[in-house]
C-alpha cells in the first residue's frame, strides 16, 4: 500500500476529530448559554462536509489493508465520536506501518 493512503487518511482523521470537538463546543454555547447559534451552523454544515471526504479516505485505506467490516465500521464511526479518532488514528498508523510499500526512486533527469 502506498504511503499516500496512510497519509490522507491521517491528515482527515485530525481535522475531523478537531472539527468534531469545535462543534461539541459550538453545541455546549448554543443550547447551554443561548449564544453562538450562526457560528455552530456553519461548524456543523463544515464538519458534516469533510466527515463525508473522511469516510472516503478511511473505506480507501480499509479496503486496501483488508480489513474486516466490523473493523472497518469502527474506523469509519471514529469521526462521530468526540477524541475518538485521535486515539483509532494513532492504532491504524501502527497496524498499516508494516503493509506500506515506498514508492521506488525515480531516476534523476538530465
Amino acid at each position: 500500500m502506498k504511503r499516500s493512503v496512510l497519509t490522507r487518511y491521517r491528515v482527515m482523521a485530525y481535522i475531523t476529530a478537531v472539527m468534531l470537538l469545535l462543534l461539541c463546543t459550538c453545541m455546549i454555547f448554543k443550547y447551554g448559554f443561548g449564544m453562538g447559534e450562526d457560528l455552530a451552523f456553519v461548524v456543523s454544515q463544515t464538519h458534516g462536509l469533510l466527515y463525508i471526504i473522511y469516510l472516503v479516505f478511511a473505506f480507501d485505506l480499509g479496503s486496501k489493508a483488508k480489513w474486516s467490516f466490523g473493523k472497518l465500521l469502527w474506523l469509519l464511526l471514529s469521526g462521530t465520536i468526540p477524541t475518538a479518532a485521535f486515539f483509532v488514528e494513532r492504532k491504524v498508523v501502527r497496524e498499516v506501518g508494516p503493509l506500506l510499500v515506498d514508492a521506488p526512486a525515480r531516476p534523476a533527469q538530465a
